[in-house]
């Protein structure tokens, strides 16, 4: 019995792997259509590898799957992130869990799974055939099954094949992506990190909120991040350019008044800049002064009514235009792919050719920052390889 995997990748060697434990005596061949085989693992996370999360704060899966939630429940019953833990550090491969519950190797360095992956790989005899691109079943006809985990495919003409066979395809775009704001007195503040804001795109049901990093070219970070998943068809149809409030204190209208209020009673001759009642990075302050009173030199005994009204509004709805994603494509996951409607949800296998299966993020799954999109191509190569070891068993 032999099984193709088109593709490689994170998916791709996961499946190959755990089918093998599963079925020994299965040939199993990963096409790697890039010469460098798990490249993205490689870079993910700043080279550390956020390979999943504790999802001890997560509440509903929709909350960090917007596309494919239901399935990913399902999936769960096989293969989830307790199960994927205890994978990683049973392979030798020590995991630790951050304050914000990512989970990363314990050395910090994501080479510990490329490297384990790859020894595995030797161990189980799997054969790696690194720059072929397969673009048709017929060049793997050969094969008693195939699994295509080939990623992402921002541009779509990397599923036009799978259309052609039938399959659904949701039309892909950009998730996880940082934007572009071209105001030159908020990019002055690079650097400059919030660690608690709340953004949301006005006007829509679009909100999150995490850390949120100034950048030379607008805005970075979680809070970023998780808005440019939740909201990845809604930006692209406005070509990115569309209205971005940030609520730089995640505080209500009403709590921020009298937090303003107080202090003018309290602080009465101290000069505003001098006093920051919410902890904001001290020149993120400034810059909200200044947009906010002009530059005037006050204390806060002297603010009025109006001024409050204004510090209230731009410290709880700070309005920005944003100008298109970030200028270096550094999104690494994309929306769509696909459809669920063409798989069949307990097994993974195409509805339309027998014996072909998907996995990892050429289904349209995808989640917000954090490690679930490594969960996702775990838990879906995972229940691939169950499948698959199922009928032939």
């Amino acid at each position: 019995m032999r099984t193709a995997i088109i593709g490689g990748g994170a998916a791709g060697f996961f499946l190959a792997i755990n089918l093998k434990k599963m079925v020994p005596e299965m040939d199993v061949t990963i096409f790697e259509r890039s010469h460098r085989v798990l490249a993205k693992v490689e870079i993910s996370g700043g080279g550390r590898c956020n390979c999943t999360n504790s999802f001890a704060e997560v509440r509903d899966l929709s909350e960090v799957y917007p596309r494919g939630h239901r399935l990913m429940k399902r999936l769960f019953n096989v293969f989830d992130y307790r199960k994927a833990y205890e994978w990683f550090e049973q392979q030798g491969v020590l995991l630790v869990t951050q304050e914000d519950q990512c989970v990363f190797p314990k050395a910090q360095d994501s080479h510990v799974i490329i490297n384990r992956f790859l020894s595995l790989a030797r161990q189980y005899q799997i054969q790696i055939v690194p720059g072929r691109k397969i673009q048709h079943l017929e060049e793997v006809q050969d094969y008693d099954y195939v699994a295509v985990t080939t990623g992402g495919s921002p541009k779509g003409e990397g599923l036009k094949w799978l259309s052609d066979m039938g399959h659904e395809i949701v039309s892909p775009v950009p998730s996880l992506f940082t934007v572009q704001i071209q105001d030159s007195s908020l990019t002055a503040l690079m650097g400059t990190v919030v660690e608690h804001v709340s953004v949301m795109i006005p006007s829509t049901k679009f909100r999150a909120n995490g850390p949120l990093l100034i950048t030379h070219w607008g805005m970075s970070g979680p809070a970023i991040l998780k808005l440019s998943s939740y909201a990845a068809r809604h930006l692209a149809e406005q070509r990115y350019r569309m209205p971005l409030s940030v609520n730089w204190v995640e505080k209500t209208d009403a709590e921020i008044q009298a937090m303003l209020y107080e202090s003018t009673a309290r602080f009465s001759a101290k000069q505003l800049s001098t006093l920051n009642p919410f902890g904001l990075p001290q020149r993120l302050w400034e810059y909200l002064l200044m947009k906010t009173l002009g530059g005037r030199t006050m204390r806060w005994g002297e603010l009025s009514k109006k001024d409050v009204n204004r510090l209230v509004n731009v410290l709880t709805n700070d309005t920005y235009q944003t100008a298109g994603r970030a200028p270096f494509k550094d999104e690494f996951v994309t929306c769509g792919g696909v459809s669920l409607k063409s798989i069949n949800p307990s097994t993974l296998e195409s509805r339309h050719v027998p014996n072909l299966y998907f996995a990892g993020e050429v289904l349209d799954i995808d989640g917000i920052t954090g490690g679930f999109n490594f969960q996702a191509a775990w838990t879906t190569a995972y229940s691939v390889a169950s499948s698959i070891a199922k009928k032939v068993l």
